[in-house]
């Protein structure tokens, strides 16, 4: 019987340290998450990092340490279609899901409150990945802000000609400066159907995600600190390691590492 006794408190000894160890990497994970991982998240990063564990376990940990993602909320989309100019075709027709690389990019607009007023930031995003390879940042929501992001993506990128570019019916994407950018770079233009956000619902999807993830409870004292912190999830987050479901629970940047590594196997 004390042979049995011994063999459970030992049992439960090593439980307890397994539980403990990992417990410190699953509080890690989430906080470097900024608290937005929840048990499906979590659960993938560890079997990344090498572990064998149950997701059930991971839940249980979780509640232990009351490890709570962050709530979802809703926002309004910021897209004026009553404009003057005219439009492009809706060439993508939410056929999301593209084969390669730079073929398909898409982009849109949303807004961040600091205490110096509006932050707008655009985007622009490579669809095959979901990686964010075009971005600006200004206090005015203007066609420049549009231009800026779509050159920084095609300066990161240097595609090839014949790159669809697909974005809302807004007034900034329908501009005439707008407009000549994408043809004197080579790019196809392509618009979401009016008053239709299912259209561009990837961008839309990121956006949420930055604003639950990032922004949500923050408060920036000025648009020089929202410009840092909204950086620092684009590129060393978001890019790098924030994992996508879409993609297998991969980074849009190791999704694309993968893609690049077939092609050379």
């Amino acid at each position: 019987m004390s042979g049995y006794y011994a063999w459970r408190n030992q049992s439960e000894s090593q439980r307890f340290k397994r539980d403990t160890e990992l417990s410190k990497k699953i509080r890690a994970l989430f906080k470097e998450s900024n608290n937005s991982y929840g048990s499906v998240r979590l659960h993938e990063a560890l079997k990344k990092s090498g572990e064998t564990v149950g997701r059930n376990r991971v839940i249980k940990l979780m509640k232990q340490h009351n490890l709570q993602a962050k709530a979802k909320r809703k926002y309004k989309a910021t897209t004026d279609s009553n404009h003057k100019f005219g439009h492009h075709p809706n060439l993508l027709k939410q056929r999301f899901s593209v084969p390669e690389p730079d073929r398909v990019y898409a982009g849109d607009i949303t807004y961040v409150w600091t205490q110096e007023g509006w932050l707008y930031l655009a985007v622009v995003m490579d669809l095959f990945s979901r990686q964010i390879i075009g971005w600006s940042m200004s206090s005015r929501m203007t066609r420049q802000l549009v231009i800026d992001a779509l050159l920084s993506a095609y300066f990161r990128r240097k595609p090839n000609k014949g790159v669809i570019f697909h974005s809302d019916k807004g007034s900034q994407y329908a501009s005439h400066d707008y407009c000549a950018v994408l043809k004197n770079y080579g790019f196809i233009g392509s618009m979401s159907g009016k008053g239709n956000c299912y259209d561009n619902a990837v961008v839309e999807s990121f956006f949420h995600s930055l604003k639950v993830e990032r922004i949500h409870g923050k408060h920036y004292p000025t648009r020089e600190a929202a410009k840092s912190d909204i950086f620092n999830y684009i590129e060393i987050f978001y890019n790098q390691k924030r994992l996508h479901s879409t993609l297998g629970y991969c980074s849009p940047v190791e999704y694309e590492q993968q893609y690049w590594s077939k092609q050379v196997a």
